[in-house]
């Protein structure tokens, strides 16, 4: 995706969180949903958002899916946090 989509995502403060929380490691969209008190729906709308940003990646186990950040998102969203 463009520098646009990328801008967009990282625009909302929520996303930004959520990108912080996958740098310890994947998670599954309920558990994001917990840790900001958000509904399933919610959850989905902000993942689908930094999917298509190509920030984080989806990975389907079972009936579970589970999200992690992509390890170039990853060192740059550190260097710009630090």
């Amino acid at each position: 995706m463009g520098l646009n989509e990328t801008m967009k995502a990282l625009s909302d403060p929520v996303r930004r969180d959520i990108l912080s929380m996958l740098r310890d490691g994947k998670k599954s969209a309920g558990e994001i949903g917990e840790k900001f008190n958000l509904t399933g729906a919610t959850v989905s709308y902000h993942l689908s958002k930094l999917k298509n940003a190509d920030l984080v990646v989806e990975e389907k186990v079972n009936n579970f899916k589970n999200f992690n950040i992509l390890s170039v998102t990853s060192q740059q969203f550190t260097q710009q946090k630090s």
